[in-house]
């Protein structure tokens, strides 16, 4: 079999589990290592040390599998093009990347699966199953295995399909040739960085030390108060840079997917023709037909603010069990929390939330039982309330 044929036959397989976009990327096409070197030193990764800590893998995959030639990468859509919500008041938004299941079980399983599928039929070459915790580039990967391109707010972008996308990759040994990787189409559009409401988006760059999602999930300290209004309604993860773009609305189809291959579709659930064609598992939940997996149903779109204010150790791990916010500590949720129910308050100077934010934040200010995280954003969050209420400048933050 001929590297095309197998491509062909592996992408078919990508299929079958239900992704909706796949790709082959040849490693030798790598060619942004310079950007990538230039963010971490830069420090646009903020606290996240395993950019740094990992550098050379993220520069060179054969540190990662020695002897990778070549990346498989998979798509799965979790949002459609066109959704738009807003949270009741009180609530505070979740990204809709994390209102269903883990992505990184879902997808991970799945390219476990593909792998196991594969090797008995390769003789000696090699699979390694990555996400997005292994240090692998996997947006410009996919862009080079021609599943997208990557827009100004570093998103990859699928015409068809905009950006609501998660990415998979498996390493391999295999030769396997290349995609034709797509242009960049963003044009002079600049929606994504005109809309970042704390100025985290530079033309193709991301600083991750004022961008939302890095804020609060990523970050585990205090969050300065110069962006704490910039965070809005935002309690875990945002979507802003996404939802103003012009490729997520569910209006038609440009010039550009004229010229752009179909969205592959099988007819079929059935297993395709050749040692190649293994099914999916009975327990894989996948709907090799849906546009979007039943695994990303909304199960929460929203969280109560004063609610989590409340909650305990035990809460939290019931409320995430099957979230990727799990690893969101109770201090980091609690200090989202008050900033956005602050937030909220400032907006709409809503008497019955002032009356009860504020002898909540008093008593979790003072409580010394209360992680340092969780005190000083309560007296960050009370001077907020102070100055607007009093017209008064904020005193110095309690100790």
């Amino acid at each position: 079999m001929n590297p095309e044929e197998l491509s062909s036959r592996i992408l078919s397989d990508c299929r079958c589990e239900g992704f909706a976009l796949s790709g082959i990327a040849p490693l030798t096409s790598l060619s942004r290592q310079e950007i990538l070197q230039e963010w971490v030193a830069q420090g646009k990764h903020g606290g996240m040390a395993y950019m740094a800590e990992q550098l050379a893998e993220r520069l060179d995959p054969t540190r990662v599998l020695e002897g990778a030639k070549s990346a498989i990468v998979v798509a799965d859509q979790y949002a459609p093009r066109g959704s738009e919500d807003s949270p009741e008041f009180g609530q505070g938004r979740i990204a809709r990347y994390a209102r269903g299941r883990d992505y990184h079980e879902f997808i991970k399983k799945r390219l476990r699966r593909l792998c196991q599928g594969w090797r008995p039929f390769v003789g000696t070459h090699r699979f390694r199953a990555c996400i997005d915790t292994a240090p692998v580039r996997e947006r410009e990967l996919a862009a080079i295995a021609g599943v997208g391109w990557i827009g100004k707010n570093t998103m990859l972008i699928h015409p068809e399909r905009g950006s609501w996308l998660l990415l998979g990759v498996i390493l391999t040994t295999l030769d396997l040739g290349e995609e034709t990787p797509v242009p960049d189409h963003c044009g002079t559009c600049t929606r994504c960085i005109d809309a970042c409401p704390t100025a985290a988006i530079t033309d193709h760059s991301v600083d991750a030390t004022r961008c939302i999602s890095y804020l609060t999930i990523e970050h585990r300290e205090q969050i300065e108060p110069a962006l704490h209004a910039g965070i809005g309604d935002w309690i875990l993860g945002c979507d802003i840079c996404q939802e103003v773009c012009p490729h997520n609305s569910g209006t038609g189809k440009g010039s550009i997917q004229a010229a752009w291959k179909p969205i592959a579709k099988r007819t079929t659930t059935a297993p395709l023709p050749g040692v190649w064609g293994t099914p999916p598992a009975p327990d894989a939940i996948v709907d090799p037909e849906a546009e979007i997996q039943p695994a990303y149903a909304p199960r929460r779109v929203s969280l109560p603010l004063l609610d989590i204010l409340g909650w305990n150790e035990d809460t939290r791990r019931e409320a995430f069990a099957t979230s990727a916010m799990k690893r969101v500590t109770l201090a980091m949720l609690q200090r989202n929390a008050m900033i956005v129910a602050t937030n909220q308050t400032l907006r709409t100077s809503d008497p019955e939330l002032t009356a009860a934010l504020v002898p909540t934040l008093q008593a979790m200010a003072s409580d010394h039982s209360q992680p340092e995280l969780v005190r000083r954003t309560a007296a960050q969050c009370l001077q907020r309330l102070h100055a607007d209420l009093n017209g008064a400048p904020p005193a110095a933050p309690a100790e």
